[in-house]
């Protein structure tokens, strides 16, 4: 209503992080929660500060949101000139996090897109436990105004919190990012078993890779109700699975929904045709961002926008999604995905999560390297790891190199971060 852009930051970023993305931005005025005062010391010098929660009978160097409010003026304001726009950083899993700005929707047709897959249903609770300034967990909110949902909110994660917040409020919807139905499947069977979920008709999922492992037990302990979108902060959603698909394609991103184009290209700009034939992801769609705010944009072929990913489609007309375009490595000539080993190695009774990339090697051009995350008294060897790799998979595609770790590090959405990792 005031034609004001919001920028939203990332909560997991640390004081210079801030500071770098404050300072590419430029906004009037920082926004934050009292607990955030110290690591937004360097972003909100020499810039207007408003503290909006703050604990009780504790004083702010700041001024209180509350108080702005109350001393501003009453009378009506004349309609802006232009809309505002929503900033959304990216996940920075490449590099520096860019700005991806993005308008307010022209119609009800991206919202009815999303509902025609999604069994979300107005005037009821909605547990958003994803992130609120990652895209996916900021569209539900959005979504949420027009449906006049009612939000349950919890200001950090914890899986089992999560589980009873969702039984004790009686959700029917609960969102999520893959991650976090992770961690929900490693709380022990009795703890899970304390929590009735058969109101929650839908839990959508996005953000990251979907392992089909990871949704056949979720859904095998909690129904079929588990909808996974893939997209990106840049092309918003290209594709949704159902519990069917997941189901049928183990793994499967799911097929576009109504108003939504996918289409496949190779590295010359031509469409790829053919089940199971690999090419460049490309959307078309209501909902493709503007650009970023730092200058540049995605590549764009034909008026559709790549998502930066590779994939094919299967038989019957379903995504997968292949890896990153820049993820492919090629081992004694052989095209190499990472995702594909990751997927298999999720599916290891042993494995409780793994990351694969790609190093240089002298020999082959470039070999794959697994970093693997034991699941608690599990006993694994990369002899072990190598072999199921390998009765699995085709020879090259057998990790060289397997490390063991305690822990990935991840974005606060849920993705590995392989940059730490090489």
């Amino acid at each position: 209503k005031l034609g004001a852009n919001a920028l939203f930051l990332n909560t997991a970023f640390s004081g210079p992080q801030l500071a770098d993305v404050v300072a590419r931005e430029q906004p009037a005025a920082l926004i934050f929660d009292q607990e955030f005062t110290e690591v937004l010391a360097g972003a909100g010098k020499d810039r207007r500060r408003f503290v909006a929660w703050s604990e009780p009978d504790t004083g702010s160097a700041d001024p209180l949101l509350e108080a702005l409010i109350a001393h501003g003026s009453r009378a009506d304001r004349s309609p802006p000139t232009k809309r505002g726009k929503a900033i959304i950083l990216t996940s920075g899993t490449t590099g520096t996090p860019k700005g991806a700005s993005r308008s307010q929707p022209k119609s009800l047709d991206p919202a009815a897109a999303l509902l025609s897959r999604i069994p979300l249903k107005a005037r009821e609770k909605t547990l958003i436990a994803a992130p609120l300034f990652h895209s996916w967990g900021f569209a539900h909110f959005t979504l949420g105004l027009s449906l006049s949902s009612t939000y349950v909110l919890r200001r950090r994660f914890d899986p089992e919190a999560i589980l009873a917040l969702a039984t004790r409020e009686e959700c029917t919807a609960l969102v999520v990012v893959p991650v976090m139905l992770q961690r929900f499947l490693e709380l022990p069977d009795e703890v899970l078993r304390r929590f009735d979920l058969s109101r929650v008709r839908s839990v959508p999922v996005s953000g990251s890779a979907l392992p089909g492992s990871l949704s056949g037990r979720w859904m095998d302990l909690f129904g079929e109700n588990l909808f996974n979108l893939y997209g990106s902060t840049e092309v918003a959603w290209a594709t949704i699975a159902t519990p069917r698909d997941l189901r049928q394609a183990p793994g499967t991103a799911g097929r576009p929904p109504r108003g939504t184009i996918v289409r496949l290209y190779d590295a010359k700009g031509e469409t790829v045709h053919g089940e199971g034939q690999t090419g460049r992801i490309f959307v078309g769609n209501e909902l493709q961002f503007e650009g970023y705010t730092g200058g540049g944009s995605k590549d764009v072929i034909d008026g559709l926008m790549s998502s930066g990913d590779v994939g094919h489609f299967d038989s019957d007309g379903r995504l997968f999604v292949d890896g990153r375009d820049d993820d492919m490595i090629v081992s004694g000539g052989e095209n190499v995905f990472p995702a594909e080993v990751e997927d298999l190695l999720a599916g290891h009774d042993s494995v409780a999560e793994a990351a694969v990339f790609g190093v240089e090697d002298e020999q082959f051009g470039q070999r794959l390297t697994a970093v693997v995350v034991r699941r608690p008294g599990a006993q694994l060897t990369q002899e072990e790891i190598q072999a199921y790799v390998k009765t699995n998979l085709a020879g090259y595609k057998v990790p060289r190199e397997v490390r063991f770790m305690d822990e990935l590090p991840r974005t606060s959405t849920g993705k590995v971060l392989k940059r730490e990792l090489r």
